[in-house]
């Protein structure tokens, strides 16, 4: 079964920033794609930045300039480093892996952008 636990989260000002973390229970060289989403209250869950196994990145556009995603496959962790943070970045992150035996999600992190 697999894990993934986020962490990093929390209450920072507009223009800050935070790096989020996706800790796995198994290897991340597993997966075909990590990736982080991200659900604001009363709104759909959306992209915000997905990375391959192949290395290749696409991000959302509301973020795109401003997080970075890498993966670090020896610690089996994603990292999601946002800066120049928004009031409209505030949502819970989900970190997410997919392989072919299915598609996983953490339990989320709380992020709120305060003006």
């Amino acid at each position: 079964q697999v894990h993934l636990v986020e962490s990093g989260g929390g209450l920072v000002q507009a223009g800050g920033s935070l790096r989020l973390s996706c800790a796995a229970s198994g290897s991340i060289s597993s997966f075909n794609v990590m990736a982080w989403y991200r659900q604001a209250p009363g709104k759909q869950r959306e992209l915000v930045a997905r990375i391959r196994l192949g290395g290749s990145i696409n991000y959302g556009d509301s973020v795109r300039g401003r997080f970075t995603i890498s993966r670090d496959n020896a610690m089996n962790t994603v990292y999601l480093q946002m800066n120049n943070l928004k009031p409209e970045d505030t949502a819970v992150y989900y970190c997410n892996a997919v392989r072919i035996a299915g598609i996983y999600w953490g339990q989320g992190t709380q992020v709120t952008v305060s003006s």
